[in-house]
């Protein structure tokens, strides 16, 4: 477990491009916190960093977007509205077999019991003012030897 201090926007945005450096492809980031957390723009920076084309928004009202640009792709999925037997009717199979594409979720509630492979996780936990705590960890070999890489 990692847990950073966000003082604000900026230091998130921060945080994003140092996990970006890192990112091959293949890796899924399961994103947790209220709304106003800061997910979105920790998913913004994390896109602008892997020079992605577009510019994430929440994902709430499409579900899910796709992002590419310099080799790398990206899926950003929000399931704030999805129950999990709704996940198959929306294409989230292809995401899941893309084994290049760094998938990113926020809301992964009905995604988790689908999911076998290694999954990085981050709590973001709302403190005073703009500050936020981000808690990492890991599910699996492969993300925790991230988490390694990224944060020692």
């Amino acid at each position: 477990m990692y847990k950073i201090t966000s003082n604000n926007p900026q230091d998130t945005r921060g945080l994003a491009q140092k996990i970006a450096l890192n990112l091959k492809g293949g890796e899924i980031l399961f994103l947790y916190g209220p709304i106003g957390a800061g997910k979105t723009v920790f998913v913004k920076a994390l896109a602008k960093a892997l020079g992605l084309k577009g510019s994430p928004v929440s994902a709430s009202f499409s579900l899910m977007k796709e992002y590419k640009g310099k080799g790398k792709k990206m899926y950003h999925a929000d399931l704030f509205r999805l129950e999990e037997n709704e996940m198959f009717n929306l294409g989230f199979e292809a995401m899941l077999e893309d084994e290049n594409a760094i998938i990113v979720v926020e809301w992964p509630g009905p995604m988790e019991k689908l999911i076998k492979s290694s999954v990085i996780k981050a709590d973001f936990i709302l403190k005073e003012g703009d500050a936020r705590e981000i808690i990492f960890t890991a599910s699996g070999a492969k993300a925790e030897n991230f988490l390694k890489t990224v944060f020692g």
